[in-house]
């Protein structure tokens, strides 16, 4: 690393839009930039932000720094805390390499914290690499290995692997469906033993309702949220309930959505909806046809677009799948999302990334667009991604845009809070003190065209 920093100081001042820039040894200061510093829903226009050291070290109108800084023009941009995606997926496998692809699609879409939601020890060390600046990339908090119905054999076994991951270094717990409530019980006791948060999906044997009271830290997915919504659900079999309760929605029982959101705002349970996931994979909307021809599935393996291709035409085949029924269902979502933001629980912005319909980085900007559609406005959306991360992470210098915190920041051409569209608009991405121009991430995205 020292070695690439002596080089990029000898480069010529024309090569510096390839190359990230390091704030660590040269200033970088954006002039007359309009900044969104998200702790309002405000605009602050003409605005001079001097970075140094990875940090904001001043902010204004009328600012003044070295003269061997590296000055960007902002004219008519619009400069907004780095987004999260709080529901990613790092491949968990040994070759770091398929990793490194995924962050440098999270990094390309001004992604600078990440939440890797499937873990693997490999993890551990390229969390590592990250936060010694080895590699160019967000923040990752990451989950263990999953606990499921197949890798908890029994209370005391899922007890052992908590401690174990805890011990290993890990951020949080990854839960997914298949356990039952004993497994579960023991699992969520040792946890808050140990201190170590659990997350991910609610299991059919807990159910929504005795999971609000065991101290979930997120829920994503809204994952049993309608099904606790069904009366006699315990009845149904998985086949019948469908991908989220996709094939029950119908049967919900809206009355009790106060009650589901009271609790989930009792709990202090955040919530990561995965809204891309119903608005694309499970919605009639999105055909495998209209996917293969979106520009980002130019990143994904040919294998894995087949995948992903094949499990949306395998949903719609199902039997039970009603085109305007399943539409019922993803309104209904929209009604809890704007549930939990209307009655004070926190939402983080999340889409499951990579998965099906999902590219890591672009999905993000969907998912900011889905919640839009929910009937949040931008700036919630925008909050979702930023400030509540950062509240969520314990991060005070984080999420918004001041004197004293992080730089990490994207830079746009156009005004998110007017079109949520604008934070595809990327004109620039700074992350761990590093400019990254965009012709540096075109660059680099050209590179993992597949």
């Amino acid at each position: 690393m020292k070695t690439l920093i002596a080089t990029l100081l000898l480069l010529p001042i024309g090569l510096w839009a390839q190359t990230p820039i390091d704030s660590r040894q040269r200033a970088l200061v954006i002039t007359h930039v309009n900044v969104i510093p998200m702790d309002t829903e405000r605009v602050l226009t003409d605005q001079t932000v001097v970075i140094e050291q990875g940090k904001i070290k001043a902010m204004g109108p009328k600012v003044t720094y070295g003269k061997n800084a590296m000055v960007i023009d902002g004219r008519g941009k619009y400069l907004i805390p780095g987004l999260a995606e709080m529901h990613a997926h790092v491949p968990p496998v040994d070759d770091l390499a398929p990793a490194r692809e995924v962050i440098t699609l999270f990094a390309a879409n001004g992604i600078t914290t990440i939440r890797g939601m499937l873990g693997h020890p490999r993890h551990l060390e390229l969390r590592g690499m990250l936060q010694r600046h080895e590699i160019i990339g967000p923040d990752l908090y990451t989950a263990g290995p999953s606990f499921n119905g197949m890798s908890i054999t029994s209370p005391a076994a899922g007890a052992d692997l908590v401690r174990k991951q805890r011990a290993a270094g890990y951020d949080f717990l990854k839960l997914h469906p298949g356990l039952t409530r004993e497994k579960f019980d023991t699992i969520a006791y040792t946890a808050k033993q140990v201190g170590i948060p659990f997350i991910g999906h609610v299991s059919s044997g807990v159910g929504i309702w005795h999971a609000l009271t065991s101290g979930y830290s997120s829920i994503d997915h809204l994952d049993g949220f309608v099904e606790g919504l069904v009366p006699g659900i315990e009845k149904m079999s998985d086949q019948q309930i469908g991908l989220f309760g996709v094939f029950v929605a119908d049967q919900a029982d809206t009355t009790k959505i106060p009650a589901l959101i009271q609790g989930l705002k009792t709990g202090n349970t955040w919530v990561v909806p995965t809204q891309a996931l119903a608005e694309r994979w499970i919605a009639p909307g999105m055909t495998p046809e209209a996917f293969r021809a979106e520009a980002p599935t130019r990143y994904m393996k040919k294998e894995t677009v087949n995948q992903w291709c094949e499990a949306k035409t395998n949903l719609a085949s199902n039997p039970r799948y009603n085109p305007e029924a399943v539409m019922r269902y993803v309104k209904l979502r929209r009604r809890l999302i704007l549930a939990c933001q209307q009655q004070g629980v926190g939402l983080l912005l999340g889409s499951d990334a990579p998965q099906v319909f999902n590219v890591p980085g672009f999905s993000a900007h969907q998912e900011l667009e889905f919640l839009v559609r929910s009937g949040l406005t931008p700036y919630q959306a925008l909050r979702a991604g930023t400030v509540n991360v950062a509240n969520y992470l314990h991060r005070a210098d984080a999420g918004v845009v001041k004197t004293g915190n992080v730089a990490d920041l994207v830079l746009l051409n156009g005004n998110p809070l007017t079109d949520i569209t604008q934070t595809r608009t990327i004109d620039g991405v700074m992350m761990h003190g590093y400019w990254l121009s965009r012709s540096y991430l075109d660059h680099e995205l050209k590179k993992l065209e597949k």
